[in-house]
């Protein structure tokens, strides 16, 4: 059995609204010396799989196919064996 931890964010081409939105935010709490952000998503998946491989595998089609923007959107992740 293994867990992936997924990273979705939008790739530095695009430009992140959410992020500049929250920027404003943070600058107008004070922090002067936030100089970017950008907001992304978390996801955890708990693969009931035997091996390492077929846990990749499995990672790798869940987020070109459902999770991620493969167009706007870069993706990382690990498996950790659980």
């Amino acid at each position: 059995m293994f867990k992936a931890t997924i990273k979705i964010v939008l790739r530095p081409s695009i430009l992140d609204v959410q992020g500049k939105a929250v920027l404003h935010a943070v600058h107008d709490l004070g922090y002067a010396g936030a100089d970017q952000i950008r907001i992304g998503k978390h996801v955890e998946v708990i693969l009931n799989v035997a091996d390492k491989a077929e846990a990749h595998r499995q990672t790798d089609e869940i987020c070109k196919k459902l999770l991620a923007n493969t167009v706007m959107e870069d993706y990382t992740f690990t498996l950790e064996q659980i």
